[in-house]
């Protein structure tokens, strides 16, 4: 099991997205924790290492836990990404390993990992995420 933590930011109807250098798929910002990290320390490490933002980490609001077979891992691999909302500071630009920086809607769904497609059908159903 890869255990993931997520930022689930919506604007407008649509989700941040990202996609890192020589992969195929967006997926939510986010990552890894290190050892001894909380999910808080964790998003806001990964969230400023990736979209140079300051997440306040005071508003962090957990938004779900998704589970879905791991992209571009062997069969039988799984991800955890546990999300969260949160307000941020800053202006977002790629960094680090990040290519790409945008804004999907449901129609980009095969765009995305597949723990991220459990999510994108979520928000269509909460009515958070356009067409």
């Amino acid at each position: 099991m890869i255990d993931k933590i997520a930022w689930l930011h919506l604007h407008e109807g649509r989700v941040l997205s990202t996609r890192s250098r020589g992969k195929d798929r967006y997926y939510l910002p986010g990552g890894k924790r290190e050892a001894g990290e909380t999910d808080a320390q964790t998003l806001v490490r990964e969230i400023r290492e990736e979209l140079t933002v300051t997440l306040d980490a005071d508003s962090l609001v957990h938004v779900g836990t998704f589970t879905a077979p791991a992209h571009g891992h062997p069969a039988g691999v799984l991800v955890q990404m546990t999300c969260y909302a949160a307000r941020y500071t800053g202006h977002l630009q790629p960094a680090a390993e990040i290519e790409e920086v945008v804004w999907l809607t449901y129609q980009h769904r095969p765009l995305v990992s597949a723990v991220d497609q459990l999510i994108f059908d979520w928000l269509r159903k909460q009515g958070q995420l356009a067409e």
